[in-house]
């Protein structure tokens, strides 16, 4: 099945839908969501994606007052989380950026009323992101929308992700398999699991959203049939935040894009024939020929 997202058609035969995930790896600050805006740009991604709350209600009660070392301060986490959410007016700005860019931009939205929110501002998809797989009540708002859906899928079991997609409509759902741990280290990344959730889910295509601090998962994810691969993007793996230390810094991020399109490149038909440039070398060496 082909899933359209903006300008791209996402499915079997389709080129690997790329998103840099800025997630809140931009602190806050506009400009530096614009500059990775810039880099999922410029190294040829179709996407930009981030994260919208609403404090209050998506912040879990025991960890509201937690408190929270940050740049600006020691603060509780629930204001922390009010610190790095942009609003409207700021949420136009970065989407009409991206827009410029050629990206498109939505967000994993962690409450019904960050479901109103993005509707609001006519984002063309929305992503669930793994900590929402349980909550059914967010997932029928984001179905109701009749949007086409990424559903990322780390920490939940085959069981929840059947009571996910069961949600929706599966002509406009796309699964990722992901492994939320941060950084993610090779032996948790199970990416046969690829494989898994598309004979369980014929129908649906199937994804990778990667935190590992490297490429060759990645590539290997497409490989064994990834059409969307999602990376978390930042300036510099160094800054303070908690994703940073999982993201591509802009080099690598352009690394990954260039090697997913040799990988693809790479992967053919699957028709076995003899190459055009098979055939001096077959002509010097074989001495049988039928």
């Amino acid at each position: 099945m082909t899933i359209t997202i903006g300008r791209s058609e996402i499915g079997d035969g389709h080129p690997v839908y790329v998103i840099g995930e800025i997630g809140l790896n931009h602190n806050g600050s506009v400009e530096l969501a614009k500059n990775l805006i810039e880099v999922a740009a410029e190294a040829g991604a179709q996407a930009v994606k981030f994260q919208k709350r609403t404090p209050d209600i998506s912040t879990p009660e025991h960890m509201k007052s937690t408190p929270r070392d940050t740049p600006w301060g020691t603060m509780t986490y629930l204001d922390y989380r009010r610190r790095v959410e942009f609003d409207r007016d700021q949420y136009i700005e970065i989407g009409d950026y991206a827009t410029l860019c050629g990206l498109d931009w939505f967000a994993s939205p962690w409450d019904e009323p960050a479901v109103a929110f993005l509707e609001d501002l006519a984002v063309p998809a929305h992503k669930v992101a793994s900590a929402s797989v349980t909550d059914l009540g967010m997932l029928r708002a984001l179905a109701a929308t009749g949007k086409p859906v990424i559903l990322s899928t780390g920490m939940s079991t085959m069981e929840q992700i059947d009571a996910a997609v069961a949600v929706f409509d599966p002509e406009n759902l796309v699964l990722l398999h992901a492994t939320s741990t941060y950084p993610l280290p090779a032996g948790e990344a199970n990416l046969r699991t690829i494989r898994t959730l598309g004979h369980r889910y014929p129908t649906l295509p199937i994804g990778y959203s990667g935190h590992e601090p490297g490429l060759e998962i990645s590539f290997a994810a497409v490989a064994l049939g990834a059409c969307v691969v999602e990376r978390h993007i930042t300036l510099d793996r160094a800054m303070w935040g908690s994703d940073h230390s999982a993201s591509l810094e802009p080099g690598d991020f352009a690394q990954l894009v260039e090697g997913i399109r040799t990988v693809e490149e790479a992967l053919g038909d699957g028709v076995k024939r003899v190459f055009p440039g098979e055939q001096a070398p077959m002509a010097k060496l074989r001495r049988v020929l039928v």
